[in-house]
């Protein structure tokens, strides 16, 4: 009895020692029952989750709400066969004031007990922080992400996994993944397994997987091993994608090129056949199996000449030399470039071919033709409208100043009512060349931030007129638009011409609807594929009820010169003018149509943090009167030299006036003091402005030089903005227009 009561002391004793051992231990330690219910927690535990006492509580406290609850997942794991202890086990926890953080487990079942050491990783550094940044990707991915010990348990599911195969995380963890895998392939699988443990590599592969509704379907997997912190390879993990709809497509790809009338072969980037289809098998004599894979240049040798055709021969498997037409085109897939190539044979046809190539040819000169001429038609309506722009621009800018003069030194009087109107004609006539000269592409273009909701605004009635009562007009404007870097002149002219196609398409009446807003293209994005960058874009979309285009005019909608319209009735130059104002500006235009319902092109411009131009901030700043500064004015046309010289002597500067260049080269040269600023016209005779300025300014190199015009593409860049460094106020000019140019140019 003594000795009994003896070991029983001891025992207690033991016990007492171990849970106050557990207590002090520096790593959390957490016990939990076949229920999921807290029966140990020590006090670093306590710590780590900012609680008093965790005895008697649910495991489902340790775990943020959003994840599968902790019971689901520790009654499937001690529903399972596991090792005698699992290491480095994630887990997402969340301490008592909702502080979530990241924790590694290594996990231990005894006697129906399951004990936890936690590790905080949320503090950690190095090789912690990589772990939790890891774990992140790994929950973030598309892809299905499943790790399995070397036994075939699952250890991991991301929402990836959730996903692809129906189960979620709960339903999974802990059991074994022979549920997502057909029995046709559960052998292949544990051979994997064991080429993973025994250091093994497997290459990516495809094979089939079962989703939770019985579905068996085609994937791609990659495989790596799953290494414990020791770097032991305690499981596997895999990387899995459904390409099923990709077989689908390559077997619907492989009946389509097999029902054309040509042989066609696809080489890769080795220049060797990766496809082909039953054409090429007849034209080469070769099976499809010894086709793949084969040199090209023993099928289409360099070189090689069939008797009577000097294009290209195709070899035979024979050796005979077959006379054939090639045409090749490329396809980008994701495995690299494949070149195509389709192969005819024109053994039996070559005269025929012959005739062919000569009507084409003859086709292929009156296009020419056609083009050269509507291309010699633009440019004569160019240098046309240069022309009298410049011209009209000198008699505008002269006849809006004097009246400018009038309506100042005679105010109140009736002559100045007169001058008024003279004013408001002139400036329709300023309006009218600026037109001509964007139609022609010769207008100056002046890219800043506009808020594209205002422009449309601004626009709208101009709109409604141009389309006429029988066509509604509506607009549905995006709230908070982020600003985009363009010409206002230029969008308006997009949104006229695209209005006035729209007209045109709904002969009976309809609707036209413009409609704003944004879209985010990042990396996954389609129109990433065609260089497109990612970030964020304005949508600017116009969509019509009219009649609608069939797929060929979609094709050519927006190349040049192409309309529908019959000859003499349109330019073809509305929707290319549309495409190219808008791929200047960064952005790209889609065009959508079906026949009988309708059109829609949306245009996406780059969106931008500067902030958008208003009324207010086209206002010039206070600028300092002059004091006497001097000012070379070098111009050809008479009027508008007395009128320049006029409005600058008025408002203080001396000035020293010129006909053209050679004339103000030699007034420089018999001036004694300096020249503070050249204004000179753009287009003189014998001489153009830019080149009176660099001389003048080799002479000179403290003169500034600000150039007039109303044609000013000799100073332009060849996308319409101005060269760098140079600066330009546009005839017709008003006298403030003037003054406010030649101070803001003298103080820049």
């Amino acid at each position: 009895m003594q000795g009994q009561t003896c070991g029983g002391g001891q025992v207690q004793w033991t016990e007492t020692l171990a849970s106050g051992l557990l207590e002090v231990a520096p790593d959390a330690i957490v016990v939990c029952d076949g229920d999921g219910g807290i029966v140990f927690a020590n006090g670093a535990a306590r710590a780590m989750f900012g609680a008093d006492n965790l005895v008697g509580a649910s495991v489902n406290v340790l775990v943020p709400p959003a994840v599968p609850p902790m019971i689901d997942r520790v009654r499937a794991y001690l529903g399972a066969t596991h090792p005698d202890k699992r290491q480095g086990q994630p887990l997402k926890a969340v301490r008592r004031d909702g502080t979530p953080f990241s924790a590694e487990v290594t996990l231990s079942v005894v006697e129906g007990h399951i004990f936890a050491v936690l590790h905080d990783l949320s503090g950690h550094t190095g090789a912690d922080r990589a772990r939790s940044l890891l774990a992140s990707i790994v929950q973030s991915s598309h892809d299905a992400i499943v790790s399995t010990d070397l036994d075939g348990l699952v250890l991991s599911w991301n929402p990836g996994a959730e996903r692809l195969y129906g189960y979620t995380a709960g339903e999974m963890l802990g059991r074994s993944k022979d549920q997502i895998i057909p029995p046709s392939r559960r052998a292949d699988e544990a051979e994997i397994r064991a080429i993973v443990a025994a250091g093994g590599r497997v290459d990516p592969y495809r094979t089939l997987r079962q989703r939770a509704d019985g579905t068996v379907f085609t994937v791609s997997m990659l495989v790596s091993p799953l290494a414990a912190p020791d770097g032991r390879t305690i499981g596997v993990t895999s990387t899995t994608r459904d390409i099923s709809e990709r077989e689908r497509a390559e077997a619907q790809m492989q009946a389509v090129i097999d029902a054309g009338p040509d042989a066609l072969i696809g080489v890769d980037e080795s220049n060797r056949v990766a496809l082909v289809n039953s054409q090429a098998e007849r034209l080469f004599g070769y099976p499809r199996y010894d086709l793949l894979d084969m040199p090209v240049r023993r099928l289409l040798p360099d070189g090689a000449r069939a008797d009577g055709w000097s294009g290209p021969a195709a070899r035979h498997r024979d050796g005979t030399l077959v006379p054939v037409d090639i045409t090749r085109s490329v396809l980008r897939t994701d495995e690299g470039v494949i070149s195509l190539a389709g192969i005819r044979d024109v053994t039996e046809r070559i005269a025929a071919r012959a005739e062919q190539e000569r009507l084409r040819a003859e086709a292929d000169r009156q296009m020419d033709e056609v083009r050269l001429q509507r291309t010699q038609r633009l440019e004569s309506l160019g240098q046309l409208a240069g022309g009298v722009a410049h011209d009209f621009n000198n008699l505008l800018a002269v006849i809006l100043n004097y009246a400018e003069f009038i309506v100042e030194d005679g105010a109140g009087t009736p002559f100045a009512e007169d001058a008024k109107q003279i004013l408001r004609a002139g400036q329709r006539g300023s309006d009218l060349t600026h037109q001509l000269l964007a139609f022609a592409r010769r207008e100056v273009i002046r890219p800043v931030p506009l808020d594209v909701n205002r422009v449309i605004t601004e626009v709208e009635q101009m709109l409604t007129r141009s389309i006429g009562e029988h066509i509604a007009l509506s607009t549905a404007l995006s709230e908070r638009l982020p600003s985009v870097v363009a010409d206002p002149g230029q969008l308006e002219q997009v949104l006229v011409n695209l209005a006035v196609n729209a007209r045109d398409a709904m002969p009976e009446g309809g609707r036209l609807t413009i409609d704003t807003g944004t879209v985010t293209v990042d990396d996954e994005h389609s129109m990433t594929r065609d260089g497109f960058k990612p970030g964020l874009y304005v949508r600017l979309r116009v969509s019509d009820t009219g009649t609608g285009m069939p797929r060929d005019v979609q094709d050519k909608a927006f190349e040049p010169f192409f309309t529908t319209k019959p000859s003499g009735a349109g330019t073809g130059l509305g929707l290319a003018t549309v495409y190219g104002i808008v791929v200047q500006a960064g952005g790209t235009v889609r065009l959508y149509s079906e026949p009988g319902l309708g059109t829609t092109v949306t245009i996406l411009l780059p969106a931008s943090d500067a902030k958008p131009l208003t009324t207010g901030a086209t206002t010039c700043p206070d600028l300092p009167a002059a004091t006497g500064q001097t000012v070379l004015v070098a111009e050809d046309e008479e009027a508008l030299r007395e009128v320049t010289t006029r409005i600058l002597g008025r408002g203080g500067y001396t000035v020293l006036a010129a006909s053209d260049g050679a004339d103000a080269l030699q007034v420089a040269a018999a001036h004694d003091g300096p020249i503070d600023l050249l204004l000179s016209d753009v287009v003189m005779p014998g001489m153009l402005g830019r080149v009176l300025a660099e001389r003048l300014q080799h002479a000179r190199p403290d003169t500034r030089v600000l150039f007039m015009s109303g044609y000013a593409q000799p100073v332009l860049t060849s996308n319409g903005i101005l060269d760098p460094g140079v600066h330009l106020v546009e005839k017709p000019f008003t006298g403030a227009d003037l003054l406010a140019a030649v101070a803001e140019q003298l103080t820049a």
